[in-house]
């Protein structure tokens, strides 16, 4: 008998979770799961009850919820010498994560992939001391994707950030960074922002990071200069069809490891997954096939 600990978001996809859960224990259980959940009630709460989950010795953790609940999760797991495999059930804004791993967001059908029992080895991203499965970045505009209430992310989905981001694009200013990797310094200069994806879509964006693979053991790395308004308006319409790393403006390239400082005046937040991570200097590591996740 394979034990699952469900972990999920009430508030999550307009509280679809909360309303499927009868249905979700359900499937899990006629397909041989020993399934108990927990409701998550703030902050880092995915993380405790992972990190409980672990010392209990659950064989799976299943997350259910968006891409903020799967960075908690993960934080309460990749630590552990003993690492669960993680099933995701995608109910959240953006499920950038979901995307990548082509986990659609029907619950049942996601859930149909967990009782398949593929699975899947995956890099990690760590950050200082924490991890992040999908993106981590610094600057002005990556801070709108924790800003984002959640009430206006459950009411208006993908919207909220366009939303958010439009009332913020005003006040964005470039900050100087110092970027290197493990043989260079990348760049030393004034930038808007710079992003470290693990998966090739990010903040609703498919081709924001196009060659990123999962399993590769690199980090794909972005970074955008100081640039005009119109420029960065012009760049964001190009990242739809992944056409923005062709612009001088735009830096991209892949390492395993990157460093970056900035003044202590410019108090540089850093945003993991799309929630604030702390704040630069910071190493970016690559964890190569870190975590088990189930797949189609």
């Amino acid at each position: 008998m394979i034990r699952a600990r469900l972990i999920y978001n009430p508030s999550s996809g307009r509280e679809v979770v909360r309303r499927r859960l009868p249905d979700i224990l359900d499937f899990l259980e006629e397909a041989g799961f020993e399934t108990s959940c927990y409701a998550t009630k703030g902050k880092n709460d995915a993380t405790k009850e992972a990190e409980r989950a672990v010392a209990r010795g659950f064989d799976v953790v299943i997350a259910a919820g968006g891409d903020g609940t799967i960075y908690e999760v993960v934080n309460g797991i990749a630590e552990k010498k003993h690492r669960p495999s993680l099933g995701i059930i995608p109910c959240g804004t953006s499920n950038d994560l979901a995307r990548a791993l082509n986990i659609p967001r029907s619950i049942g059908q996601a859930c149909e992939i967990i009782t398949n029992g593929r699975t899947k080895r995956i890099d990690l991203g760590r950050v200082n001391d924490r991890y992040f499965i999908n993106i981590a970045g610094g600057g002005s505009f990556t801070e709108l994707t924790y800003e984002v209430p959640s009430k206006l992310k459950t009411m208006l989905g993908q919207l909220a950030y366009y939303v958010k981001g439009i009332e913020k694009l005003p006040s964005i200013r470039p900050t100087r960074m110092r970027l290197q990797t493990r043989d260079k310094v990348v760049i030393d200069d004034e930038i808007m922002l710079f992003l470290v994806a693990n998966s090739h879509s990010v903040g609703g964006f498919h081709r924001l990071a196009p060659s990123a693979d999962l399993s590769d053991g690199l980090l794909d790395c972005l970074v955008l200069k100081k640039t005009s308004l119109p420029d960065f308006v012009r760049l964001a319409t190009m990242a739809i069809k992944g056409d923005h790393i062709k612009d001088p403006n735009i830096l991209y390239f892949q390492t395993d490891y990157l460093k970056a400082v900035a003044p202590e005046s410019e108090n540089v937040q850093l945003n993991l997954d799309g929630e604030l991570g702390g704040r630069l200097p910071c190493e970016c590591r690559a964890l190569r096939g870190h975590l088990e996740v189930f797949v189609p």
